[in-house]
């Protein structure tokens, strides 16, 4: 299975613009920032290359739809459900 990014890659600082309530609050509870961002980033990282995957087959997710429609699945005769 392949990764969605290199956990191995080094760490590159930034800068970030934040809501100053959000930060004070999460520094007073002690969140890791750059965890959770790192985190954040990924599931939205996932999240795009899941529609971009999805746009990308959408033809063939047609085709295969329209084929099961038309002709049924090949397991139809010995499903006990």
């Amino acid at each position: 299975m392949s990764t969605l990014y290199n956990i191995n890659a080094p760490k590159k600082p930034t800068n970030l613009t934040v809501n100053s309530d959000l930060l004070t609050q999460a520094k007073d509870y002690k969140i890791n920032l750059s965890a959770t961002l790192e985190s954040a980033l990924a599931d939205a990282l996932k999240e795009k290359k899941i529609d971009l995957w999805k746009e990308n087959n959408k033809e063939a997710i047609k085709n295969y739809n329209n084929t099961i429609e038309e002709l049924g699945l090949f397991s139809d005769e010995i499903r006990m459900f």
